[in-house]
């Protein structure tokens, strides 16, 4: 006997149930079939999304994440650019609320994954639609940082805290900035004083070294020379 156990407008599940003498029951899925998207009303396809947004939320938790990654990129998928464009006042609010939480959690992945470019094109996304995204503006910072763009990354921090003040991770991140550039102004100071500094005196060679003493020994006796001529000439004066 097959029976429909399940029915919805997006899903259909059906069972054969065969039943064994004396009390044994086997059940057998014989029919599966979601709903083509294209075939969906706005609130099933927003529902379907946030269910995958959900599966992804639960293996980010549990730190798998290109499968985390997988459910984000089906829940987007049901929330494309097209579909968007016909969407407009609460529907729109509805799937964005849906769709850039999707990018965000992306980007979150790629940090850990280390594909910071790709964790910034996330953010992007998201930003090109909501310019003040405190969770945007933090990400695509700390994405920058890793690429080593510093500057850009400082810029990303400091709006982002002008939106959430009281967030101590974008405190944090500011922070390890401030210790980044105090590390590289030291090593170039000690670069260019390398460069710049006084440089080493040379040693005295040895010809320089006899010509120094000759020289002093020639002013010594241009002295006693000077000395015992005084000495003669008061001498004279006194036999006079």
């Amino acid at each position: 006997m097959i029976l429909p156990v399940y029915s919805s407008d997006c899903l259909e599940i059906s069972v054969q149930i065969v039943f064994l003498y004396p009390l044994s029951i086997i059940l057998c899925l014989m029919h599966f079939q979601g709903k083509d998207r294209g075939n969906m009303t706005v609130e099933e396809r927003i529902g379907a999304a946030d269910r995958r947004k959900m599966d992804g939320n639960a293996l980010f938790k549990e730190e798998k994440l290109e499968e985390a990654m997988q459910q984000y990129e089906m829940a987007i998928a049901y929330l494309g650019d097209e579909f968007m464009f016909q969407l407009f006042g609460k529907f729109r609010d509805m799937a964005l609320a849906v769709k850039n939480p999707c990018h965000l959690n992306m980007a979150a992945c790629l940090i850990k994954l280390e594909r910071h470019e790709d964790a910034t094109a996330q953010c992007n996304i998201v930003l090109a639609e909501d310019e003040n995204n405190a969770k945007a503006l933090f990400r695509r910072g700390k994405a920058r940082a890793e690429l080593g763009q510093t500057d850009a990354a400082r810029e990303d921090f400091l709006k982002a805290r002008n939106y959430a003040p009281k967030d101590k991770a974008i405190t944090r991140e500011l922070c390890l900035l401030a210790e980044h550039d105090k590390a590289v102004y030291q090593k170039q100071k000690e670069l260019y004083k390398g460069i710049f500094g006084t440089p080493p005196q040379p040693k005295p060679s040895p010809a320089n070294l006899l010509i120094r003493i000759y020289q002093w020994l020639l002013l010594i006796w241009q002295w006693l020379l000077s000395l015992f001529g005084r000495l003669f000439k008061q001498g004279t004066h006194k036999t006079d």
